[in-house]
């Protein structure tokens, strides 16, 4: 056999582990998902990526000419893990995310046949293709504000087949041109909704963003409002860019001075970062201890064009706090 009838054959069986794996792991319990999953490889769309070694980052490539790297590059990208695909000056500015994660996300998405859907930020490619699988190529457009990134994606899922619209421009501002849509999914971290999205929605029309470090699932009403809570799962994503995204998405640390326990608490690290702003620490942790430390799902988010507000258990309060100034884009 030759090395490169091996590699199919290793490639083949890490594709099929890795779809039996995220089933046991109950994120592909959607038999149509576990489908694209099961159709679309992963590593059609990870050719390179990079691994942190010491100071710096080491390239795995599918073309290495030492088959022990090529081996390496397969196991890396058949592992429930995510992966730097694009690296500027040293920042990571584009990934192919965690799959579980992924599958999650297109799940929690509850997307219909028919259903149009956008998604803000393209990456790889590969979370286009899965859902150009489940709904057909003309429901899905993807845009990201990197040509090198567009370019690149739209490359990928043609070479399998697949040709969404692939749109290179501001996310923020969505894309009105393909509106109206069903369902928008993003895949970057966010500090406030933008609003244009909300008129590029159709009624009832479900929106799943990554805000503070979770996951936000809105629905909205019509132009002017929008209002879900958190599902309980943590993300952590590459931050939006352009010009109408908002001031910076960086979640900043937990403070000096908290109990040990709280530092590398994932909740409460949540809901400091959530209330950033509003609440210091120290009331923070109070508030946390009186609310019996209260999970990701019983924080919600209400969206409209005087503001927009983070809550616990109930919009109307009496826990909410101003997630920022009011986005006109």
């Amino acid at each position: 056999m030759g090395a490169h009838a091996e590699l199919r054959d290793v490639r083949q069986a890490a594709h099929a582990a890795q779809v039996r794996e995220l089933t046991a792991a109950g994120v592909l319990d959607d038999p149509r998902w576990r489908a694209a999953f099961s159709a679309v490889p992963r590593h059609a769309f990870v050719p390179y990526y990079w691994i942190g070694r010491g100071a710096g980052h080491e390239r795995m490539w599918c073309e290495d000419p030492d088959p022990e790297r090529r081996a390496r590059w397969l196991r890396g990208v058949y592992t429930d893990t995510p992966l730097a695909t694009r690296l500027r000056d040293g920042e990571l500015v584009s990934s192919s995310s965690q799959p579980s994660l992924m599958a999650k996300m297109l799940d929690a998405l509850a997307v219909r046949d028919g259903d149009n859907v956008l998604e803000i930020g393209a990456g790889t490619g590969y979370n286009a293709a899965l859902l150009c699988h489940r709904l057909g190529d003309e429901h899905v457009t993807t845009v990201d504000l990197d040509e090198e990134i567009t370019e690149s994606a739209r490359a990928h899922l043609a070479a399998l087949g697949y040709h969404p619209a692939v749109i290179t421009g501001d996310g923020a501002r969505g894309c009105p041109a393909r509106a109206p849509f069903d369902r928008i999914l993003v895949t970057c971290t966010l500090p406030l909704i933008p609003l244009a999205w909300l008129g590029q929605c159709r009624p009832g029309a479900r929106i799943l963003a990554p805000l503070s470090t979770g996951l936000i699932a809105l629905t909205v009403r019509d132009a002017e409002f929008a209002e879900g809570r958190f599902l309980h799962t943590s993300a952590y994503f590459v931050p939006l860019r352009g010009a109408t995204a908002a001031a910076s998405a960086a979640t900043p640390g937990v403070p000096y001075g908290l109990p040990y326990e709280l530092v590398e608490n994932e909740r409460f690290q949540f809901m400091l970062v959530l209330t950033a702003g509003t609440l210091h620490a120290r009331e923070a942790l109070d508030l946390w201890r009186r609310e019996d430390r209260p999970s990701r799902e019983r924080f919600g988010v209400t969206v409209t064009p005087e503001g927009q507000w983070s809550w616990l258990d109930d919009p109307q309060g009496p826990y909410v706090w101003p997630l920022g100034e009011a986005d006109s884009s």
